[in-house]
């Protein structure tokens, strides 16, 4: 008979969990202390691609098909096009967006047709393609271009900003862990993610105001770009609201499929798309704030 796996206790899973932040924020402070624009780049990249690999594994494992070298192809594309006018001291020109687009949408068309017809399976291999590209990859690089905004000059004046804005994102998943877990009872969205409680959203909300602030107090000159501190409040919270409609989105792609974690890489947290589900959310919610509003 097959072994039983071990259910895994609340204690062990919070190490398990503040071991893998850890090592991720390791990750993290070696490539903005480097204030490397290339290393940057070369981990958002990195990241990028290995949650889209995820996706088509697990998308193509449930049974649903999938153009998986199409989607890795124009992810691998569209990031080394946002990282040369990046690096190239230019904003990202609309034309490359328009064109993954177009590719995205006329590419997946054109495969498919060279496949035999199967019911709803081949709508679900366009869409499936097409979601894990925008979702992924489009919606990702958001973290990119904020770290080169406002400026594009090829320097990242908006480096601290991505940090505010990855610190505020995590320190919400954090914030609706903690107070979920130790007084989470009433349940949020209980068809899609059974732990998700209202008391947890009301920590991350409130672990989003703390950190946002915090940071903001201790690097006035670096984050001098919020003028104010009604901007600090307001994009934590907006911050905070997405980080969690981020982490249903995937409790809910993963709920489709019967996936408890996107990969099994991060002790605790799971895969790629686990750890950038949230900033998938933020990061272009940030840009957009800093480009039209500040």
């Amino acid at each position: 008979m097959p072994d039983v796996p071990t259910p895994t206790s609340k204690s062990q899973t919070f190490f398990r969990r503040a071991f893998s932040t850890v090592l991720l924020w390791g990750v993290v402070a070696l490539a903005f202390g480097s204030m490397k624009p290339w290393a940057h780049l070369a981990l958002i990249g990195l990241l990028a691609l290995w949650a889209m690999a995820e996706f088509c594994h697990l998308t193509q494992r449930s049974g649903i098909a999938v153009h998986r070298f199409w989607a890795l192809l124009l992810s691998v594309s569209y990031g080394c096009g946002v990282s040369y006018f990046l690096l190239s001291g230019k904003p990202v020109p609309a034309e490359l967006d328009l064109a993954l687009v177009f590719l995205l949408v006329a590419g997946t068309m054109i495969l498919q047709l060279c496949r035999p017809i199967d019911g709803t399976k081949s709508v679900l291999a366009v869409t499936s393609t097409m979601l894990g590209v925008l979702w992924l990859t489009w919606m990702f690089y958001f973290t990119a271009r904020l770290d080169f905004a406002p400026n594009f000059d090829g320097s990242m004046p908006g480096a601290f900003v991505l940090l505010w804005c990855l610190a505020v994102t995590k320190f919400t998943d954090m914030g609706a862990y903690l107070t979920g877990s130790l007084i989470g009872k009433h349940k949020m969205i209980p068809h899609i993610s059974p732990a998700k409680t209202w008391e947890g959203f009301a920590g991350a909300l409130l672990f989003a105001l703390l950190v946002g602030a915090g940071l903001y107090a201790l690097l006035p000159q670096q984050l001098a770009i919020f003028p104010s501190w009604l901007h600090v409040i307001v994009l934590s919270q907006i911050v905070a609201l997405l980080a969690v409609v981020g982490d249903l989105a995937e409790s809910l792609w993963k709920r489709a499929l019967a996936v408890k974690d996107s990969g099994h890489a991060l002790p605790g947290i799971g895969g790629a798309m686990d750890l950038i589900d949230s900033l998938c959310f933020t990061a272009p919610a940030v840009y957009l704030y800093v480009v039209l509003f500040l």
